[in-house]
């Protein structure tokens, strides 16, 4: 009866300390798996505060952007305005002087007497820094009109850079060549070669 007794018992201990083992093994398992979880959570927490940390310098690189374009417009409406002003005041000046470089046919050279005619509004800009000089570039009608533009506009860097070279500001010098001019007789055409140098004063 004890030995059926010790068959009975022996297998049910067995089973109990099976199920106890299995109950630790299941509690380490489930330990490990949430281990594992926070693991992961916390790396997926650490990517989400690097986005975050990528998306704030981002946004803090469109603000700075933003405001260098906001700068950029104000600048650029200031110098609108600017133009705007000069362009509105362009025929606010007095015409004080005209004087006619004559040059010979075909030449764009200054004679002596130009240089002379030229040196005295060399004088008169010096003295009053009002003054501006506008050149217009003449030829007669003798020729192709794209050679007499051409010429016309020679004619006129001479006499800019001679004003330039004696002293004048650059700004202070206009000069455009129109090319050439209608005229029939000798006499006209004589007078045509020419650079028209206008001595003006802004009456602000």
């Amino acid at each position: 009866m004890r030995a059926v007794m010790r068959m009975a018992v022996v297998p049910a201990i067995l089973v109990l300390a099976s199920g106890c083992a299995t109950k630790d093994w299941v509690k380490n398992l489930v330990g490990q798996k949430e281990v594992e979880i926070d693991q992961k959570m916390g790396a997926q927490g650490q990517k989400v505060t690097l986005i975050e940390t990528k998306l704030g310098s981002v946004e803090t690189a469109t603000g700075e952007a933003r405001t260098r374009a906001d700068g950029a417009y104000s600048r650029a409406d200031e110098v609108n305005e600017r133009l705007s002003r000069l362009w509105t005041s362009r025929h606010k000046r007095q015409l004080v002087e005209t004087v006619h470089v004559q040059f010979a046919f075909d030449k764009w050279d200054l004679t002596d007497g130009a240089q002379t005619a030229l040196l005295q509004i060399v004088k008169d800009l010096k003295t009053n820094p009002n003054l501006t000089v506008d050149l217009e570039g003449y030829t007669d009608p003798t020729g192709p009109q794209a050679y007499n533009i051409g010429l016309s506009q020679r004619r006129v860097e001479s006499v800019r850079r001679y004003l330039i070279e004696q002293g004048t500001e650059m700004p202070r010098v206009h000069s455009i060549g129109l090319g050439p001019l209608n005229g029939k007789t000798n006499e006209e055409h004589a007078k045509q070669r020419r650079v028209t140098v206008r001595l003006m004063v802004n009456q602000d």
